[in-house]
């Protein structure tokens, strides 16, 4: 008996050691997967609502169809996916801030998602905000150079 289970022991252990790879195969660096997804489609979300002033007046920005809702909707489900990628071993530069900003990344795009379905501009407009604020702690702690730039 004793035997048997030691065997079964060493195979469980040189099995696990033996892992496969993982299926996915990221692709993009993160400065790529920021400047080819994130950076668009962020900016999607945060023209989709607001004003606008130019020599003409004053123009408020709102999606005015259900296709304009879902596309907003559509954006912010993008932005807290890209969160996810975010934390794939080969991006993710530690495993406690690092993640900790990802995971708020996607707490914020979740709020968005929650704000665009209710089609409540209002609501789109402040959680943009806040999702904005996300992108900033963490560019200012692993991108000081794209905060320094925009100032």
């Amino acid at each position: 008996m004793r035997k048997g289970f030691l065997l079964l022991v060493v195979f469980f252990v040189y099995g696990c050691g033996g892992a496969a790879p993982p299926p996915y195969k990221p692709v993009a660096d993160i400065k790529t997967l920021m400047a080819s997804i994130m950076d668009p489609i962020a900016d999607e979300y945060w023209g989709s609502v607001g004003v606008v002033i130019d020599q003409s007046g004053e123009h408020e920005l709102a999606p005015k169809t259900a296709e304009d809702w879902d596309k907003v909707r559509n954006a912010a489900i993008t932005v807290a996916e890209t969160g996810n990628l975010l934390m794939m071993p080969s991006r993710a530069k530690d495993g406690g801030e690092w993640m900790q900003a990802a995971r708020h990344l996607i707490e914020t795009a979740e709020a968005c998602i929650r704000a665009a379905e209710s089609r409540d501009k209002t609501a789109v407009f402040d959680r943009g905000a806040e999702m904005y604020d996300a992108c900033v702690a963490c560019h200012v702690k692993y991108s000081p150079d794209i905060v320094n730039a925009n100032k």
